[in-house]
């Protein structure tokens, strides 16, 4: 499949593994894939967001998630060392699903290849819990008017 992606859409998925492997995860999930495609500029425009701000306020949903269940880490990740780089880091169900929409969207509207547009519109479909759509949440993002601007933008 990945044959199939324009060069922007590879730098989304390229990017989305990055961001996984600088955290420290070890799956990439819908949020790096959300933070993934804010290294292309298109995106930001669109959403009016930065790569920066979506990377802290992905890091504070994560905090408060932890303190949700007992635990307080402030302070205590400059202690940890960043575990070893996987050969390969797997994809969550979530991200290859997200994949698939991204696929299913590119088919729809006739497009011989999966752009970062199709990915977008696949990340803004989904729905609270789904970390990307929190993380869109955080950023003030209403789905629906990006889905319609990204929607405009493609079809010009």
């Amino acid at each position: 499949m990945f044959e199939r992606f324009a060069p922007s859409a590879r730098e989304t998925v390229t990017s989305a593994v990055q961001e996984a492997q600088m955290r420290g995860d070890r799956r990439v999930g819908t949020d790096h894939l959300f933070i993934g495609m804010l290294h292309d500029q298109e995106i930001v425009e669109a959403l009016g967001v930065t790569l920066q701000r979506a990377r802290d306020v992905d890091a504070d949903l994560d905090s408060t998630a932890l303190r949700a269940i007992g635990l307080n880490l402030s302070g205590a990740a400059s202690t940890w060392s960043t575990p070893p780089k996987m050969l390969r880091t797997p994809f969550s169900t979530g991200a290859k699903n997200v994949m698939k929409s991204a696929l299913a969207t590119a088919a729809t509207s006739h497009s011989r290849t999966i752009k970062v547009h199709h990915i977008a519109l696949a990340l803004l479909s989904l729905k609270v819990p789904d970390p990307a759509a929190a993380l869109a949440a955080g950023l003030g993002i209403n789905p629906t008017e990006a889905i319609a601007k990204l929607t405009r933008s493609e079809a010009a």
